[in-house]
Formats: structure tokens, C-alpha cells, sequence
């Protein structure tokens, strides 16, 4: 009775999460503009999106901010966790943490409320910043720093301290130790880091709609202006678009994990067996 609850709950969990997403997949070659209607098969919506510019440039610049905003907020939350786990008790550090995990917990309409009177009131001293990619950029970092900094702190307690202080022992100088000791043990936080600010970054509304000037409207921003007039068939073809991407990237990094741990057992296997020999 108990396996048996805990595949039909698992059951019940995939068709709750994937079958909105297979409805999408599936109308995007419906040849009705009504998403309710069946009337055909066709790829004329991908046709469309592709010659559609607004898409398009939508697509564009939100990728460009996600991939800008992962990189800043993997290199943001990297230093910060460094500081929170290797540094141990300073002057500060209570609030610098809170301050790294206040944008967790914070409403993104309340983020982005105050960075714009914030760059309201530097516009009117200053002259600049003008709101566009630049300022949306910032406010998809401030957030991603905090996500990246939760992500690399736990790795970072989870990594044996005897490591770094054998490669200082052996003459490494602290710079020396964290690119080649430190950096290496945490590259897989890193990486899983800089997937979650992209992925948060490119999904964004709230932040980017506060943020956002002439020329720097993101995909999310054109896709929800569109849903109030009615949304057409095109976008279900861009978003099928983004989920087969995605899917192939997910089982490709899954396959290139399987293969890393099965080469480190494979390697470690071969060392016990030296070892044991010797």
C-alpha cells in the first residue's frame, strides 16, 4: 500500500507539473489562433515568431541580461560567501548577511519600487543612470546575488579546510590555494549557481517592468503586454522553442555528471587498487 501511495503521488505530481507544459507544446501547432479550438496541425506560428521582430528582440535581450546576470551574480555571491564561511566572526558580518539574504525573502514589486526611486532621485542629481539594459541588469543582480551566495555557502561548509591548508603547507599562497584547490571543489556550485540567477533573471517580470526604458522591453515583458489584448499562437511556439533548448542542455549536463562520477569512481577504484598493491 505504501509503494503503491508513492507512485500514484508521484504520478500525480509529474501530470500536475508537465501536462500544462505538453498543452503548450501541443497548441503551438494548432492552426486556430484560439488556444481552446483544434482546427489542424501546422507550423505556420513558427514561421510567424520567427519573422516576428518584437519576439525576437525580446528573446534577444533577455538572454543577454540573464547570461550578464549570472555571471555577476555567480562572482558577487562567490566573494560574499567566501567572506561569510572562511572569515569566521568580523565587525559586520551579521549585517552583511542579512543584507545577502534580505532580497530572498523581499517581494520583487517592493525590490523593484525601491531601486527605481533610487535611480529616479541619481537621474535627477546626476543626470544618469537613463533607464534600459544597464538598470535592469542591476536589479537582476541584486537578486541573483543573494540566490548564488545560499548555493556556493553550502558548498563551501561542505569542503574538507585540511585541503587548502595541505596546499599552503606545500608552499601555495592564498590566491594560489583558491584558484587551484578552492575553485575547482566549488566549480559545480558555481555552475548550478549561475543556472538558477539565469533562469531567474530571463523569467523576470516584476523587476524588469519597473526597470525597464525605450529599447530594453525583456520576452516575459512582451509576452505579458500581449496576454491583455489576447496571446497569439506564436508565443506557445517561442516557448517550445525555449523548453526543447532547455531539455536538451538538462539531459546533456545530466549525462556529462553520470560520466564525471562514474570516471571519479572508475579513478578512485584505481588508486585504492595501487595503493593496496604498494
Amino acid at each position: 500500500m505504501k509503494n503503491l501511495f508513492g507512485r500514484s503521488w508521484l504520478i500525480a505530481v509529474f501530470i500536475f507539473l508537465y501536462i500544462p507544459i505538453v498543452t503548450l507544446v501541443v497548441y503551438s501547432f494548432n492552426d486556430s489562433r484560439l488556444s481552446t479550438v483544434w482546427t489542424g496541425f501546422t507550423f505556420k506560428w513558427y514561421v510567424d515568431a520567427a519573422h516576428d521582430r518584437e519576439l525576437i528582440d525580446g528573446l534577444i535581450i533577455s538572454l543577454k541580461l540573464a547570461f550578464m546576470s549570472g555571471i555577476l551574480s555567480v562572482i558577487f555571491g562567490t566573494f560574499t560567501a567566501f567572506v561569510l564561511v572562511r572569515y569566521g566572526r568580523f565587525k559586520g558580518r551579521t549585517l552583511l548577511s542579512s543584507m545577502a539574504n534580505a532580497p530572498l525573502v523581499m517581494p520583487d514589486v517592493i525590490v523593484g519600487i525601491s531601486l527605481l526611486l533610487m535611480l529616479v532621485a541619481l537621474q535627477k542629481w546626476l543626470g544618469f543612470p537613463e533607464r534600459g539594459i544597464p538598470t535592469i541588469l542591476l536589479g537582476h543582480a541584486l537578486i541573483g546575488t543573494s540566490f548564488a551566495t545560499v548555493v556556493i555557502i553550502s558548498r563551501l561548509r561542505e569542503i574538507d579546510r585540511r585541503l587548502e591548508e595541505a596546499a599552503m603547507d606545500l608552499g601555495c599562497k592564498p590566491f594560489q590555494v583558491f584558484m587551484l584547490v578552492t575553485l575547482p571543489l566549488i566549480a559545480s556550485a558555481l555552475v548550478s549557481a549561475f543556472l538558477l540567477t539565469f533562469t531567474l533573471s530571463f523569467d523576470d517580470v516584476v523587476v524588469a517592468a519597473f526597470l525597464s526604458g525605450p529599447g530594453s522591453t525583456t520576452l516575459p515583458l512582451v509576452i505579458f503586454s500581449r496576454a491583455r489584448l489576447g496571446l497569439d499562437p506564436s508565443i506557445n511556439a517561442v516557448a517550445t522553442i525555449i523548453i526543447v533548448v532547455v531539455s536538451i542542455g538538462v539531459i546533456a549536463s545530466s549525462l556529462y555528471q553520470l560520466r564525471s562520477q562514474k570516471r571519479r569512481q572508475r579513478e578512485i577504484s584505481e588508486a585504492y587498487g595501487q595503493s593496496s598493491r604498494s
